[in-house]
């Protein structure tokens, strides 16, 4: 098959035109077009820093704990315990099971304490999803996904735990 001569003229001429921007410029394009049509996910997470208070009695002696989970695996998402009572039954067997694909940052707090920041994982900016849970809840209360925060402040109180942005 031969290409119309007048045809081959105009790519011979456009061909030298496409340059090493031109290029970059064409993967760009089709990079954003995936992330858009693929729902594709590089460093979905934010999060930095977590700071922890509680606002509860200091003279009382109950001690309480704080869960950060840092999920870096999709397939462990569709199953994730959604409740407290689920995430801390559940806890030892899903760290065991998926080890490779979470980490979990957990804290302990006493009453009237104050916290530095938490020490989070190294890979947390590889995280797809990050929630909260706090041992202070109520059985059915859902995790705080702070996936999209790059700073919060945990603060426990009589009720449970309350998550704000500090950013």
């Amino acid at each position: 098959m031969t290409l119309d001569s007048s045809f081959a003229q105009k790519l011979n001429r456009l061909q030298p035109k496409l340059s090493f921007a031109g290029i970059l410029q064409i993967a760009f394009n089709i990079a954003f077009f995936s992330t858009l049509c693929f729902n594709i996910t590089v460093n979905a997470a934010s999060l930095n820093s977590v700071n922890i208070k509680s606002n509860l009695d200091p003279n009382a002696i109950t001690i309480t704990e704080v869960d950060i989970v840092f999920l870096y695996d999709q397939d462990l998402i569709e199953d994730f315990p959604m409740s407290k009572s689920r995430w801390y039954s559940m806890r030892r067997t899903l760290t065991q099971t998926w080890s490779d694909s979470m980490d979990v940052v957990s804290v302990f707090i006493p009453q009237g304490f104050d916290s530095n920041t938490a020490v989070l994982p190294e890979r947390k900016l590889d995280a797809v999803k990050v929630y909260v849970f706090g041992q202070h809840d109520e059985a059915t209360a859902m995790p705080v996904d702070v996936t999209d925060l790059s700073a919060i402040l945990v603060t426990i109180d009589d009720l449970g735990i309350i998550v704000t942005s500090r950013e």
